[in-house]
């Protein structure tokens, strides 16, 4: 058995309170949700240089076009779209009776689940922390937030921010490392949504069903490229190699490999490198270049990279001098790579990268590429890049991934309207718009009979009625027996 994890009293309280002014409150509006998600979009809008300068502070430097276009600019986008569109989402809809039940009336609504509990990352801070409490409060919840601790400065100036905004019965945030996220996770929310690891997306699955709270994980995984025979190669390599070095590779959903056709391997290798090249012609001292998160993951990446080469693995490396990556390395940056048929048992091979490494795998045909993708867990995302509508709809309908993206990387994340999530090892359950709006919702079946109904009718002592009714209802000529 594991062992139980650890509590905190004081967690506890937190969400007392926010239960206990849920039970004794009614529901929030369309006017107070509208109002709750005007306060998130003016803080995003006033206080977005401060939230930048935080993110970029905890990482040692973070480019500040990708806090803008990966953070701010999609989660103001999603507060909005979802405000647009809170009045229908909210709306009863009507339910079919059946025939047996009428006259009556049937409908759903959609209420709040209580207390959300939502556990974000590091990579993109504010995009997965506010993104689900814009649809958590969308939906009328209470919220309890809990950042990551590679990102503290971040994480305490949000704090701080929606303190300002919010009474803590209503949306409060906890900051601490790994113990109080263990204690959080245990807690007994309506719902918890973490954000993280597939390792650390068992324990946190673990410690919810010990209170049956329902979860949704969104994971991870190795997120192929599909390279057809017909792509384009410049507009691939300049698509791909944005996807890949955003956020030095540090995103969830960044292609994690690529397969090639094997006649095209050269070409398609020496045009990324050239790419690269173009795209950040230095890096140590690059402003648009972002810095690993910690020295720790920098080693790891070191690492796998040796690894790889002592595997048998060619490194193409991005075109600067020796000296110049050395200046990067202690910077905190690392030096994009390519990394050609790597040895399939390696850790570049079988744990998600988190980096600006690219593994290139040949193949011989697309049959073989989707059979390579299909041997190995359901990834987050897959990208496929081809002008070729059969080709496009073949590698979709025979491969399975949390979503995707066609000649492109990345941007079916940033859709609000487009439901985001995983599937088995990458996730489970899927947010953003009104999928979000559903998925911290309750729906609630409502059936309202009609002042005479057939079947209330038919009630003990049974008799002459219910005998003439039955053989309606089970479609019989033939009356039942006494």
């Amino acid at each position: 058995m594991p062992a139980d994890p650890p509590t905190d009293p004081a967690l506890r309280r937190l969400l007392d309170i926010q239960r206990e002014t849920a039970s004794i409150t009614p529901p929030p509006d369309l006017k107070a949700r509208r109002d709750a998600l005007d306060r998130l979009d003016t803080m995003l809008h006033t206080q977005g240089d401060r939230l930048h300068a935080a993110i970029s502070a905890d990482y040692g430097h973070r480019a500040y076009p990708e806090t803008a276009l990966a953070e701010l600019i999609p989660t103001r986008a999603a507060c909005r779209f979802t405000r647009r569109h809170l009045a229908s989402w909210m709306r009863p809809r009507p339910r079919e009776v059946g025939v047996t039940f009428q006259p009556g009336r049937a409908w759903v609504t959609q209420q709040p689940l209580g207390c959300v509990g939502i556990v974000s990352p590091w990579n993109y801070p504010l995009f997965l922390s506010v993104g689900p409490l814009i649809d958590a409060l969308g939906a009328g919840n209470r919220v309890m937030l809990k950042p990551s601790e590679l990102t503290p400065r971040f994480s305490a100036l949000l704090a701080g921010l929606l303190a300002e905004r919010f009474d803590p019965a209503q949306v409060t945030v906890v900051q601490g490392g790994p113990d109080i996220a263990a204690a959080f996770c245990a807690l007994p929310f309506d719902h918890l949504l973490f954000t993280g690891s597939t390792a650390i997306g068992r324990s946190v699955m673990q410690a919810a069903a010990a209170n049956l709270t329902p979860v949704t994980l969104e994971l991870g995984g190795k997120s192929p490229v599909i390279v057809a025979p017909d792509a384009d190669l410049g507009r691939t390599v300049r698509s791909l190699l944005v996807g890949k070095l955003f956020n030095a590779g540090q995103t969830c959903i960044a292609p994690d490999y690529a397969l090639v056709p094997q006649d095209r391997l050269a070409e398609f290798t020496q045009a990324l490198l050239s790419e690269a090249g173009r795209l950040y012609p230095r890096i140590a001292d690059n402003a648009d270049y972002s810095c690993i998160i910690s020295d720790r993951h920098l080693q790891r990446l070191q690492h796998a990279l040796a690894e790889a080469e002592g595997g048998g693995a060619t490194l193409l490396r991005h075109p600067v001098h020796a000296a110049e990556a050395e200046a990067a390395r202690r910077s905190g940056r690392l030096v994009p790579t390519l990394l050609v048929s790597p040895p399939p048992d390696g850790l570049l091979m079988q744990d998600e990268i988190f980096g600006p490494i690219l593994p290139i795998l040949p193949y011989r045909s697309l049959d073989e590429a989707i059979a390579f993708v299909n041997a190995r867990p359901r990834s987050l995302a897959l990208y496929c890049y081809t002008d070729n509508r059969d080709i496009e709809r073949a590698v979709l309908s025979r491969t399975m991934s949390g979503g995707a993206t066609v000649n492109g990387t990345l941007l079916h994340c940033a859709q609000p309207d487009l439901p985001f999530g995983g599937i088995g090892p990458s996730g489970t359950g899927a947010y953003h718009g009104k999928a979000g709006f559903l998925r911290f919702s309750h729906m609630r079946g409502i059936y309202r009979p009609g002042r005479f109904s057939g079947f209330t009718t038919m009630v003990p002592p049974h008799g002459r009625m219910t005998r003439r009714l039955l053989p309606l209802m089970l479609g019989r000529r033939v009356s039942p027996p006494a």
